[in-house]
């Protein structure tokens, strides 16, 4: 081998293809420099992937920013039951002083009359016959005499059965009925006092059978 490279000094040239195990290196060397890694690719050079991060961090800070807006409006708005409280106290306040102003009814006992009870049948209506039962008060004037109200017992009793004889159960189950009825005892009996008036009738208990 030394002699062959040696004739190869002298002619100026040496053919490493006749050197045993130069075909396997020089295989080798190529494999390497082929699998050689290129230059690899960092994401500085991909511009689309830095315009989507972008994006995305600005989609995130607008997120964050709204949801921030949103509970700081929540802190700031005021509280439902706190406002319905301060706009009813106002009116509360009103009613209050209105109770205060209002004169109170004083009714003297020596005002008031007691009647007896009234068990008394209805005008005839569809059905079985009926009746009403009830006990009356009447409130009287300041100006009323006793002696005539002891006097006129009969008369007022009888004027307060023919009233009664002529209502039917309906007529008197509403409550406007009732109302009316008083306002009709109070007429007729008012009509033949000559000391007073009646200003009131009470209703004790009132029960159509």
């Amino acid at each position: 081998m030394i002699g062959s490279i040696l004739d190869s000094k002298s002619n100026g040239s040496y053919n490493f293809d006749k050197t045993p195990g130069w075909g396997n290196f020089r295989e080798k060397v190529i494999m390497a420099e082929d699998t050689k890694p290129g230059p690899v690719q960092t994401s500085s050079s991909n511009p689309l992937l830095t315009l989507l991060m972008i994006v995305n961090i600005v989609a995130m800070a607008t997120v964050a920013y709204f949801q921030w807006k949103f509970m700081d409006m929540e802190a700031k708005r005021p509280d439902l039951t706190q406002l319905l409280k301060e706009k009813d106290a106002p009116a509360a306040a009103s009613d209050e002083a209105a109770g205060e102003q209002k004169p109170v009814e004083v009714v003297k006992k020596e005002n008031l009359l007691t009647l007896d009870s009234f068990t008394v049948n209805l005008a005839q209506g569809e059905g079985p016959k009926r009746f009403v039962r009830t006990d009356i008060v009447l409130k009287m004037s300041d100006d009323a005499k006793a002696p005539e109200f002891e006097a006129r017992k009969p008369q007022i009793r009888d004027t307060i059965i023919s009233i009664l004889n002529t209502k039917r159960p309906d007529d008197l189950l509403k409550k406007e009925g009732k109302s009316f009825l008083k306002e009709e005892i109070k007429a007729s009996i008012n009509s033949f006092l000559v000391d007073g008036r009646v200003e009131d009738i009470y209703y004790i208990s009132f029960q159509i059978n």
